[in-house]
């Protein structure tokens, strides 16, 4: 059985500082950037970066920032957590990629996805009524330029391409790449018809209901004549010292950013008492103790065999001193455990 790999990601939320007032954009990349370096001393396998392009997420260009974690890190995979390809050129994706992948020695991978925030299509000059088409028509190029040969392509909603490649090539010939879903049978299946592995979105709800999804992607890949392919999981997530304080420290931070995105999508304010069902045993939220968190990871690593768990350590404004603390729980205490608890009793992943 394979190793389980433990990562991190973030959006680059935009923190408090001492006072309690939002940092500037560009210390939070600066912060960013000394996080991924923490998480490389402390062996984790992967840090992703989120792409966003609003006030409250200060990464819109992750291949930018994973460049300079690249220079300053030596083991950490890195990739982006997502790319809305849709609203991108795969060309470009694939360029930008392949160059960290070549500063990084072969240690970048791209996650490929819709993204769940529109502001990009407008500012790029797409429309959302082309939404589904894009990302479908987008990641048909994206694959073929994947396979690092001359491309002949034609398409609906961009240019097409006459014997075109792509440089520089990447150094193993092929970039990795997944496709994240947040829990459509069609995103699952389409992953599976591509032969890509798979990553689930579980921001919300119980962690076991993609057990389903996970039933299905591996039944499509048999039915796709495709081999046996990883599936990983990101979930938002705190540790501290306690249950107690991880839950409040967490608190404040978490519940303004719910509300913030809450109020432009016309969600219920989120209660005290969600939040703590979320965090509970089969909630979606690992916050809590190492020993908690840890114990969540494993239940559903073993449910939803997975091959790669990624916490997504940063919640809204929750300060940068936080998060560091965070993070060296989460590599020094919740990571051997984890990795102890699945070896001991033969549980493990695809």
């Amino acid at each position: 059985m394979a190793r389980l790999e433990l990562g991190l990601d973030t959006f680059g939320d935009v923190t408090e500082g001492p006072d309690g007032s939002p940092l500037e954009q560009p210390e939070v990349i600066r912060n960013v950037v000394e996080e991924a370096v923490l998480a490389d001393t402390l062996g984790l396998d992967f840090f992703g970066l989120g792409e966003h392009h609003r006030e409250d997420y200060a990464v819109s260009a992750p291949d930018v920032v994973l460049a300079a974690v690249a220079a300053k890190t030596t083991r950490l995979r890195l990739g982006s957590a997502v790319t809305v390809l849709s609203s991108d050129d795969p060309v470009r994706v694939y360029q930008r990629f392949a160059t960290l992948d070549a500063l990084s020695g072969g240690r970048a991978e791209v996650i490929l996805g819709r993204g769940s925030f529109t502001e990009s299509f407008p500012l790029f000059g797409y429309d959302l009524a082309d939404y589904e088409a894009l990302f479908e028509e987008k990641l048909d190029l994206f694959l073929r330029l994947r396979r690092e040969e001359p491309v002949t392509w034609e398409g609906r909603l961009r240019p097409g391409l006459r014997g075109a490649r792509v440089f520089p090539p990447t150094a193993s010939g092929q970039l990795p790449t997944w496709i994240a879903v947040g829990g459509t049978p069609q995103s699952v299946v389409r992953a599976a018809h591509y032969g890509l592995p798979l990553m689930l979105a579980i921001i919300g709800g119980q962690p076991a209901r993609f057990a389903p999804y996970v039933d299905l992607y591996e039944r499509a890949l048999d039915q796709f004549n495709q081999p046996a392919l990883p599936v990983g999981a990101h979930s938002p997530g705190y540790i501290a010292d306690t249950d107690e304080r991880a839950l409040e420290e967490a608190w404040p931070h978490y519940a303004e950013m719910q509300g913030r995105i809450g109020r432009e999508r016309g969600w219920p304010p989120l209660t005290r008492a969600a939040y703590e069902a979320e965090a509970g045993p089969d909630g979606a939220l690992f916050i809590g103790s190492p020993e908690t968190v840890a114990d969540k990871i494993v239940r559903t690593a073993r449910t939803l065999r997975l091959s790669r768990f990624d916490l997504k350590y940063s919640l809204g404004t929750l300060p940068h001193e936080q998060l560091m603390s965070c993070i060296e729980l989460y590599g020094s205490v919740v990571a051997p455990r984890v990795r102890r608890e699945l070896a001991d009793d033969g549980e493990g992943v695809a």
